[in-house]
């Protein structure tokens, strides 16, 4: 490696050109990164006292092998997002100043025969720098002045446009400008490839202003080490059709959650999202995959990534398949995309047929919607679906989907139709996340003929002003008040009209006959309203009973016989039923030093969560939801406790507990926290905490 300080128009002159790599990121500042630059510039080229500013490095392999030539291209593997918008200010600063030469050197043909063009060169050589795909193409256009070609980068084009829009408000004051960059220093570095690893190098390096994200690692790690010709190949036959499925935009802020998605349905493990690399290329250097596989995973994930587009991304979707995944996409059920993929997978591979596939992302949509509504905790959702397809049995594919939902234990449980109702008649759902959602499948479902409900408004029938008008405090009777603040936001009141603004809070009868009104409605969430005399709490509940029953028609409950049910019942070998109680331990006997700290240990885990079982055993008392989360073993004058997580997961301030993995012991997991004070109590419920919430798959992401 070789670094030195240099200035960056010096640099760009001496060097004959810039090359991005294929495995590289495309070109992501933002405007927020570039007005930082920008100000920096100008503020460095007013002061007289500032010498030079550093804005960075350009890292940077020095022998390429990618072509034969005299001096070959300086391949980028750190620096494009400061030398390509360096490169817009001056492709805009030089169409901004034409002939003219406001400070030496600067002139709109030295320009670009110092830093934007290699002038007796032909071709792609002509031009300093050359990025990837329709990065490429765009900034050649700019610097060349040429049309923009049809596929054009967005961010280049945008940056461009800023830059010249800043440019022209300067007017004739562009000598700070043209100071300030002759001032912008970098660090030059060269690296071998003989002697040097580029990769330990990139994962190293955050780019100034703007981090790499997973994918650009991802990338790099797939790539990088291949042959030149592997390498171009592999990312033009794979991953360039991935970036172009996602989109632009779409890539960048959505390719990480499918990565995650990805390895979650792959391992089985939940990654976060911030270590979906480390995640990555863990599973791509696990021993069944070899090195020589990597094409083979690479195409696997360019499939599965068409699958994720097609349910996450497609923004007109056909058919009722894609239907379905714009209604999921609209309730949020991001926590599923690791199911469903594999269910997406099998369909297209023939094993799923597309009517039990659709039924099935129909219950998945209604599952959700169903425990939201019945407010049941999400935090377990996600270990749900990531681990629902080690229960399917893909010779009775549906019913096994159907068998395991019913099969789920309590906190994770799919709510049957009595208890999805009467929660739904009662809740807000005015204030209900996804509003819009459900109003549209309540007016559309099963109709052909579909209602644009987005040009709709929602609508409280009996209005919301708190200062009711005489009319309907008579109308709603003389419990008025109660019922105004009991049923406003609730189903039965609610529906959609084009007339929210005529309606007002004008009296029932007047929303019913007015032109427009309720009686001439041709919303089906409207039915029956334009019949009736008036509007009061037997209506509201009446309209709540009908919609309610509607909706347990929309998100059907999910359904088998018990026969068929009973193959799926399977129960854990438990071993001879325990026959042990608080009264088999010594240390837990009335009087004990210990029984004090137990008691309040006790009532504290079993307030966690109503799932919560605890269970005496020989030796020690387990606490589950599943399995056992905690394990306490009472000693004379103290707990010890076992949390079933490991020793690196746990956040431990203080330093209370130790590392017992490969430690025989009693109990379960690699934690051991050992208290004898109840002053510590709260702490320590701190930590078992997080051991629960671990077993209840509480992740990152929820719906």
């Amino acid at each position: 490696m070789k670094a030195k300080e240099i200035k960056l128009l010096n640099f760009l002159r001496q060097s004959p050109q810039f090359m991005i790599p294929v495995y590289q990121r495309t070109y992501s500042w933002t405007e927020r990164e570039c007005r930082q630059l920008w100000d920096d510039i100008l503020r460095t080229g007013k002061d007289n006292q500032v010498a030079a500013h550093f804005v960075g490095s350009v890292v940077y392999i020095e022998e390429s092998v990618y072509q034969v030539a005299s001096q070959p291209p300086l391949l980028v593997i750190d620096g494009q997002q400061r030398l390509t918008t360096t490169m817009l200010i001056l492709e805009a600063l030089a169409r901004h100043l034409g002939d003219e030469e406001p400070v030496d050197g600067f002139s709109a043909r030295k320009l670009r025969d110092y830093y934007l063009l290699n002038p007796l060169e032909e071709s792609d050589r002509r031009f300093k720098l050359m990025l990837t795909q329709t990065d490429k193409a765009s900034l050649i256009a700019l610097v060349g002045q040429k049309p923009l070609p049809q596929e054009e980068s967005l961010r280049v084009v945008e940056n461009f446009e800023f830059f010249e829009r800043l440019i022209a408000d300067l007017g004739d004051e562009v000598a700070p400008l043209c100071l300030g960059l002759a001032k912008l220093m970098i660090v030059d570095i060269a690296l071998s490839r003989d002697q040097d690893n580029p990769q330990l190098i990139f994962e190293s390096m955050n780019s100034t202003g703007r981090e790499l994200s997973q994918a650009d690692l991802i990338r790099n790690f797939v790539l990088m080490g291949l042959e030149p010709a592997k390498q171009t190949r592999l990312y033009e036959d794979q991953w360039r059709p991935m970036e172009l499925a996602f989109g632009q935009e779409a890539y960048g802020t959505h390719f990480d959650g499918f990565m995650r998605h990805y390895l979650t349905l792959k391992t089985g493990e939940i990654p976060k999202l911030a270590n979906v690399y480390e995640a990555f290329k863990a599973h791509a250097r696990d021993p069944q995959i070899e090195q020589d596989e990597i094409e083979a995973l690479v195409a696997d994930i360019r499939q599965f990534a068409s699958y994720y587009c097609s349910m996450a991304l497609d923004p007109n979707p056909a058919g009722r398949l894609g239907e379905a995944f714009r209604d999921l996409r609209e309730l949020r059920v991001d926590v599923a995309y690791p199911f469903l993929l594999e269910l997406y997978h099998d369909y297209c591979s023939g094993d799923l047929h597309e009517d039990d596939f659709y039924e099935a992302v129909r219950l998945v949509e209604a599952y959700v919607f169903r425990r939201a509504v019945c407010s049941i905790p999400t935090n377990s959702l996600n270990k749900t679906f990531a681990t629902f397809g080690r229960h399917l049995r893909k010779d009775r594919y549906l019913e096994s989907i159907k068998a395991h939902f019913l099969l789920l234990p309590s906190y994770r449980r799919f709510p049957q139709d009595d208890e999805f109702k009467r929660e739904l008649k009662l809740r807000d759902v005015y204030n209900f996340r996804s509003r819009s959602y459900w109003l549209r499948r309540l007016e559309n479902h099963e109709r052909k003929e579909r209602v644009p409900t987005g040009e709709y408004t929602v609508e409280h029938i009996m209005p919301q002003n708190e200062d009711l008008s005489t009319r309907w405090q008579t109308d709603l009777g003389p419990d008025w008040q109660r019922v105004h603040n009991e049923f406003l936001h609730t189903l039965g009141n609610l529906t959609l009209t084009g007339y929210n603004s005529e309606y007002s809070d004008r009296p029932f009868v007047e929303k019913r006959d007015m032109r427009g009104g309720f009686k001439v409605s041709p919303l089906r969430l409207n039915e029956g309203i334009g019949t009736l005399e008036r509007w009061d709490e037997q209506a509201i509940r009446a309209r709540a009973d009908k919609l309610a029953n509607l909706a347990s028609n929309v998100w059907s409950a999910v359904y088998l016989p018990e026969e068929r049910l009973a193959l799926y019942r399977t129960l854990p070998d438990r071993g001879p039923t325990s026959t042990f109680s608080i009264a088999d331990h010594p240390n837990l006997t009335p009087g004990s030093k210990c029984r004090p700290l137990f008691d309040a240990f006790r009532k504290e885990v079993l307030a966690l969560n109503p799932v919560v079982a605890e269970e005496f055993l020989k030796l020690y008392v387990a606490y589950k939801a599943e399995t056992n989360f905690v394990d306490v073993v009472p000693q004379a004058s103290r707990l010890r406790l076992s949390l079933n997580m490991s020793f690196q997961e746990l956040h431990d301030p203080r330093g209370l507990a130790r590392d017992v993995t490969n430690v025989g012991r009693w109990g379960n997991g690699d934690v051991e926290v050992a208290f004898s004070d109840l002053e510590e109590l709260r702490y320590v419920m701190a930590l078992v905490g997080q051991a629960f919430e671990r077993q209840m798959g509480n992740g990152e992401s929820e719906t």
